[in-house]
Formats: C-alpha cells, sequence, structure tokens
C-alpha cells in the first residue's frame, strides 16, 4: 500500500515545467489570471508587451491558485494535488509558493529574507549584525 501512495506521489517527477523549474504543476497569476508555468515565464511574457501599461511583475506572495500539470485542476496551492494525488514539488515551500522538483539545487526558506534560496542551509547563514545573507567560507 505505501509503495503505492509513493508511486502516486512520484508520478510525472522531473517530466514537467519550464526551463527555470522543473515541476507538476502551473501558477495562476493573481495580478492577469494568466495562468504560467512559473513566475519567471510570467514576468518575462508580459514585460514584452507591447503597451507599457500592460507591463507588470508578479508578487510571489500574492500567488493562490495553482493547476496540476498532471490532471489539470486548478485548485490552492499546496505541495500535492487535491484531485490525483501527486506531489506538485519536492520541494514546496508555502510562504513564497515555490515548487521544484529538482532537490539538487538545496533549495530552504531562510526566514530573515523571506524567500526561498539556493545551495543549502548548510552553507550560507543569515548575519544578524549587517542584516547580510551570507556563504560561509571554506
Amino acid at each position: 500500500m505505501e509503495a503505492s501512495a509513493n508511486q502516486r506521489l512520484d508520478f510525472g517527477k522531473m517530466g514537467y515545467g519550464c526551463e527555470h523549474y522543473r515541476r507538476r504543476c502551473k501558477i495562476r497569476a493573481p495580478c492577469c489570471n494568466e495562468v504560467f508555468s512559473c513566475r519567471h515565464c510570467h514576468n518575462e511574457a508580459v514585460t514584452a508587451l507591447r503597451n507599457p501599461d500592460d507591463r507588470h511583475e508578479i508578487n510571489r506572495f500574492d500567488v493562490k491558485q495553482v493547476i496540476c500539470s498532471v490532471c489539470d485542476t486548478e485548485q490552492p496551492a499546496s505541495q500535492t494535488c487535491a484531485n490525483c494525488g501527486v506531489n506538485m514539488g519536492e520541494y514546496f515551500c508555502d510562504v513564497c509558493v515555490f515548487y521544484d522538483d529538482d532537490t539538487t539545487k538545496g533549495q530552504f526558506h531562510c526566514k530573515e529574507c523571506g524567500i526561498c534560496r539556493f545551495g543549502g542551509r548548510e552553507n550560507f547563514f543569515h548575519c544578524q549584525r549587517c542584516g547580510k545573507f551570507l556563504r560561509f567560507s571554506s
């Protein structure tokens, strides 16, 4: 039973996404109500619009709805699809609404920065004195 549950969670892993992230969902941009693979895809598309008044960037924290790439179900952001049960991202941050199947990047959420970072939490620290996010020296 546990094997089939894990197979369901892992179905399609690394098989979906865009040039920026491997993930099994798309986002609905709350600013324009359009669907994109990720916030970078959104920003690239809308900054290329002919009318400068239509150009804008998405606020990553405002994303509330995602669409499962496996079963096409739109739903509130969460790690697991409410319909088909796949993990929409092996890494998921509910603060940043960030999904990524490629965990070799060492994603983690930095509470002090307020965003997700790459490179492994064990390799960085947030300096309480200067407020900068820094890499440990080797």
